[in-house]
């Protein structure tokens, strides 16, 4: 929920060509989009929970449903009703990248989790990522930006170099982010038949890919303000992406791929890192 709102906030500044563009109007158009989406983020994680709720009391079980402390009916009344709460408020702002935002993000993440035939995305490890990858660098960034740039600044669809830089470094970094998740589910995923790419290649191969795949991100961002034509972006994206590509290799190298916690640490931390760089996107020019 917090990367949902800090993408929001970038990909919306992104569309800012003047200082008067950040206004009232701005701010209205940025909780337009986040109060829907983080809704249905609710939504989803509700519906996961369901689902996966024998996984969970292997892997996860600190969660509300898994511990007990919901039961499963109060699970589904609480998913349906942020869910009907999602499509009430993205109808009202009549915003339609927002309602296609809304379309392919419930509909996606709703075949990852659901068990019926042709669904439960989550078995198959390429249809999983590609998942992560279609909603965080593709349906998030693009939505949030043109609601802002044609409903909210009312100026005609464009899809600029700094978006298309955004697009670029979510590639890697979701993809990454996708594999990560994996890597301290092995066990209860190995044994409830979700071949994850970590239960088929190994947790260490895996792991070593995904920070492969988080620094490819980093090299996206130093382009980015590389080749900017401004002076400060060029210092403060370059050299932040610098930072945090040096700051994930060091946190890397002391990860206990034995250890759940500490992979789950990481699996924290990798989004930590990615929060940091909504900051750095948001400069892009």
């Amino acid at each position: 929920m917090i990367g949902i709102t800090l993408c929001a906030f970038s990909s919306s500044l992104l569309a800012v060509e003047k200082l008067s563009d950040i206004s009232l109007s701005f701010f209205i158009g940025v909780l337009q989009a986040v109060l829907p989406q983080l809704f249905i983020e609710i939504y989803l994680s509700g519906v996961n929970q369901l689902y996966d709720l024998e996984i969970d009391k292997i892997n996860k079980p600190h969660l509300p449903i898994a511990s007990g402390q919901f039961s499963f009916k109060t699970g589904v009344i609480v998913s349906a009703s942020f869910l009907a709460l999602s499509v009430g408020f993205t109808w009202i702002t009549g915003s339609w990248p927002l309602i296609w935002n809304l379309i392919v993000i419930s509909s996606t993440w709703t075949a990852y989790s659901i068990d019926v035939p042709l669904l439960r995305w989550k078995r198959y490890p390429l249809v999983a990522a590609m998942c992560m990858v279609s909603t965080w660098a593709f349906a998030l960034p693009i939505s949030f930006f043109h609601h802002m740039q044609t409903v909210v600044l009312k100026r005609p669809i464009s899809f600029p170099r700094s978006l298309t830089f955004v697009v670029a470094f979510m590639t890697f970094y979701s993809m990454g982010l996708a594999l990560s998740k994996d890597i301290p589910d092995v066990e209860g995923d190995k044994e409830h038949g979700i071949n994850s790419l970590s239960v088929r290649l190994g947790q260490k191969r895996v792991f070593w890919i995904c920070v492969f795949l988080f620094e490819m991100a980093f090299g996206v961002g130093l382009l980015a303000g590389a080749s900017s034509s401004y002076l400060h972006t060029k210092i403060v994206t370059g050299l932040g992406n610098v930072v945090l590509a040096s700051i994930l290799l060091y946190q890397a190298k002391s990860v206990d791929l034995n250890n759940k916690a500490s992979t789950g640490f990481f699996y924290m931390f990798i989004w930590k890192l990615l929060y940091a760089a909504f900051f750095l996107m948001a400069l892009i020019r």
